[in-house]
This record gives C-alpha cells, structure tokens and sequence, in this order.
C-alpha cells in the first residue's frame, strides 16, 4: 500500500467522516428545506443503520430504503410456484434468506419439513454442481435477485447445464423499479443513492435516462459508512445547486460502461416481462424471464407449475412492507413491528430477510438516539 492509497482504503476515518458531515450540514442549510433520499439497496441500509449515519444527519434529511431486498419484492405466487415444485417431487434449491418467506400457504422451510426437497446454495454453480452430484434428482434453481445474482444464473445456463437442471427464474430488474418509484406523488423523492453492486455488473452510465426523464439525481453510492456519506454529500450538492445529474461515489469499483461481458451473457439469457413485485404491483419490464431458447433449463417451461394458493394471512394484509419500499413508511410506522412481527417470527418479507429494512432496524435501530 502506498501512502496516496492510505487515505483512500481508510474507510472508517473519523476525520473524513467528520468533514462530510459537515459538508452535509451546510447543504442542506444551502437547500433550505426538507430533503428526501431514497436508497435501493439493503446493504446501504445496513451500513447506514449499523454505524448509525442517521443519527448525525440533519432532522430535515430523510434517507429511506426502496425496493432493495431482492427476498421482499418476491411475490407470493412466486414462492408458491417454488413450493409447488418441491412438493410435486422437483428438488428446489434457493439462497437461505428465501427459505423462510412465506407465500400465501406456507414457506419453502415448511415444505421440507413435510417431506419436500428442499436444498440451501450458496450460488447458482453450488445448484449446477448439486445437479451434477444427483443425476437421479430434477433440480430447479429458485433463482431470486437482481442484476448481481442474475449475471452469474445467466452464465451457469449459458455454459451447457446437466439436463436435469434448470431454473425458475423470478429475477427482478431495477432500474424500472426506480422509475416507478420516481413516478409516484405520494413517495416525493429528491435522489437516489443506487447500489454500487449491480451497477458494478451494468455500469453507472445505465441511470442517465432516469435522470433526465424525471430530472432526479442519482449516485451510485459503496457500502463503507464513509461511501454512504460522501454519496449523500454528492446528492445534496446537486440539489442544492438544482442541476439534476448523475454521479459515481463508487470508483474503485464501478465503472460507466460496467462489466460489458457479464451484461452480454445476461441479456443473451434473459429479456425483460412485466411481473408484479411484493407489495408494489406491477412493475413493467421489471422482471427478468429466460429467453425461449434456453427453454429446455426453463422450470416454467418444463414442469407444470400448478401452486396451490390459499388466501392471505390477516396478518400478512396489514404488514406495511409495500409501504416502506416504496418510501411513504419507515418500520416503526408499522403496528406489527417489533411485537408481532419479529426476525423470530417474520409477518412480511422485510421482516423476514437480513436485508429487509424492518429486520435492519430491528438489529440496529432507524434513527437512534446516539
């Protein structure tokens, strides 16, 4: 390490920290009026709630999480189409934090109890590499994120899987999220700090049509406490100097064009459908399907997916999960929160995820007091 990078790698400095707090401070007394910032990523709102960053920002800054837990923005149907599979005799194989979430009649945990097959990966490979082990076994991948963890499911079906794999994919897309979110009165947002992960694989560049269709600035922010700040800073300086652009807080990792490879591979396997979202409804070309020509590794395709759907937990209709992702609630506006509904025993997918907001501020607080 030299000593230029020193400063650079310090990623917990207390004076960096301080002087961005107080760059902070004194744009938003340049701007004058309350501000409303949306991140759309669970690790943002993991540093920021871990470390505390709210509890130094100004009262009139409001930083809230969107739509960026890929587990909560699973609709129900699908995890009931993920559920109808193990439960026809298909070996499901999903990432842990979907094991728990319920869908309309029970989760993939309560499946394997009742004798389902039901196997946690770490990874798509880890599902190929299961396949390959268990040549006697169908096995589907219940493959859930977004352009992060649809990059490398795009490349394990681009590189000739085993027959007896394939994929159900219910892969979401973000950035037409962000446009709805950036479309809806009542959410009133007046940035966004992107997440610097999936704009590592499609590249910061992808964000310009959102910012000069709904002139709404937006960073694409890292997941250090010091990241986080110095995105917000970058924010705010556009906001207070009105000129809507875009910015890259990231550099060390993310890059205008991204990874073009990894991009290539996904689009040659995916293309953009119109799904619903948990608990923001349908987000068009928000989803990612596989392309018919890899419909031999389609589950979808393959199987006859028949859930058996039953209806909602009362309970599940008064969780507040689509409220908070799409910014017009925090966790504590929530009346199951914390009493009913606890990381113990999740109601909604927020809950239920490391990444939902209310799991989050159920660790570490939203705006603590110190």
């Amino acid at each position: 390490m030299t000593d230029e990078e020193e400063p650079i790698l310090r990623f917990r400095d207390d004076d960096q920290a301080r002087a961005l707090y107080d760059r902070i401070d004194a744009l938003m007394d340049a701007i004058g009026e309350p501000v409303s910032l949306m991140h759309v990523c669970g690790s943002h709102e993991e540093a920021i709630a871990k470390y505390g960053l709210r509890a130094n920002l100004p009262a009139d800054l409001s930083v809230r999480m969107g739509p960026g837990c890929p587990v909560c923005v699973t609709d129900m149907p699908e995890i009931d189409e993920g559920i109808a599979l193990a439960e026809a005799g298909v070996t499901v194989a999903t990432f842990g934090d979907m094991f728990r979430v319920p869908g309309t009649e029970g989760s993939l945990r309560d499946a394997k109890r009742e004798g389902a097959s039901v196997e946690v990966v770490y990874s798509a490979s880890d599902a190929v590499e299961y396949a390959r082990a268990n040549p006697e076994e169908s096995v589907v991948f219940f493959a859930t994120g977004f352009e992060t963890t649809a990059a490398p499911t795009a490349a394990v079906l681009a590189a000739d899987p085993p027959e007896n794999f394939s994929v159900l994919s219910v892969h979401k897309y973000v950035p037409p999220a962000m446009e709805a979110i950036a479309e809806l009165p009542e959410t009133n947002i007046d940035g966004f700090l992107a997440a610097g992960h999936a704009a590592a694989i499609t590249g910061y560049g992808l964000f310009e049509d959102l910012v000069e269709e709904h002139e709404i600035p937006t960073v694409v922010g890292g997941f250090e406490p010091l990241d986080v700040l110095r995105a917000i800073a970058d924010l705010l300086e556009m906001i207070a100097t009105d000129d809507p652009g875009l910015g890259n807080a990231y550099p060390r990792v993310v890059s205008e064009a991204g990874n073009v490879a990894a991009q290539e591979t996904m689009w040659s396997v995916f293309e953009q459908t119109t799904r619903a979202w948990r608990g923001l409804g349908e987000i068009p070309s928000g989803n990612l399907e596989i392309r018919p020509a890899y419909a031999a590794h389609d589950a979808r395709e393959q199987f006859d997916i028949d859930p058996d759907v039953g209806p909602v937990d009362p309970l599940a209709e008064q969780c507040l999960c689509g409220d908070i992702m799409a910014g017009t609630a925090d966790p504590d506006d929530c009346t199951l929160f914390g009493t009913v509904c606890t990381p113990r025993d999740p109601v909604g997918p927020c809950m239920v995820s490391d990444e939902g907001t209310c799991n989050i501020w159920n660790r570490y607080g939203g705006r603590p007091e110190v």
